[in-house]
This record gives structure tokens, sequence and C-alpha cells, in this order.
């Protein structure tokens, strides 16, 4: 049985600094130790990269994780994704009030969007941002009629 979301993954090249931003900017807690790999075999099959070393941290969401990698080995594609991409593009964090001020606030830590401000789609206010090595993040605040919010989810525990 599929209980829902346990991680999204973002490939950053600077662990450091982009934990120290996630923590800064949206609360999200490094859980467990960081870990590291380097030739092993094991690791390369489980994640299909042959050659791979890295470094890594799984931060808690809210609701769920944000795994980080730092890659030593293979380079790959260093160009973050745009929405339009093939593949897993982004993720949103849900905002429960004043996605303006949130705006304003991630501004100043370092974030940049496309947008003067969020836009109000009426069931949901939306903008799409980036963190401070590009990667997409879409801040959200549902309205109360608003079929998806995150607060109707049920507990897991």
């Amino acid at each position: 049985m599929i209980r829902g979301i346990h991680h999204v993954s973002i490939h950053v090249h600077d662990l450091d600094r982009m934990i120290a931003f996630y923590k800064d900017a949206f609360g999200f807690e490094v859980v467990g130790e960081q870990f590291s790999w380097k030739d092993e075999p094991v690791l390369d099959s489980l994640i299909d990269v042959k050659g791979s070393a890295a470094r890594g941290a799984m931060l808690r969401a809210g609701s769920c994780y944000i795994e980080m990698f730092e890659f030593q080995a293979p380079q790959g594609n260093t160009t973050p994704l745009s929405p339009n991409d093939k593949g897993y593009t982004h993720f949103c964090v849900d905002v429960a009030s004043d996605i303006e001020g949130e705006y304003e606030r991630l501004k100043g830590l370092g974030m940049t969007f496309g947008a003067p401000a969020p836009i109000d789609m009426g069931h949901v206010k939306s903008v799409y941002g980036r963190d401070p090595e590009g990667n997409l993040i879409e801040l959200q605040q549902t309205a109360e009629h608003c079929d998806f919010r995150l607060d109707q989810l049920p507990s897991l525990a």
C-alpha cells in the first residue's frame, strides 16, 4: 500500500551552504547524520550511476523529507531544469498564511523570482522561484475552498 511521497531529492553543488539555506528559508531540519560514499558498487547499482561518489543529508520538510546530494563523480548536467523540461522539475512548499511576506523574506535569503509577487489564481496564490543554486521551488497558499489543502490530508501516524 502506497502512503504518499516520502522525499524529493535535490542535486546541489555546495551541500553545507544549501542545508543552511533550507534551514533558514523553510525551517527544514537535518535528520540523522550526513552520509557519503565513493567506490561503492552496491550504491552505484542502487542509483544506477557507475563510478558515483557523493555526500548527502536528509532534511525533514513538514509532511515529507528533502534529500540533498552533492556529487563529486561522475560529472552530470549542472543546468537547473525549467518547469517545461522533462522530469521532476520542482517541489512546492505550502504557506499557511501571508505568502507575500514569505516571498519577501525568501528574497532576502537569496531566492529569486520571475514574478514581482505571488499570483492569485482564486483557489491558490502561487509563485515559482529558485534557490541560490537555481533549483526550482513553488510557494503556494491555498484558499479555504481549495480542494487540495495540505491541512486536509489525513494523519499517517
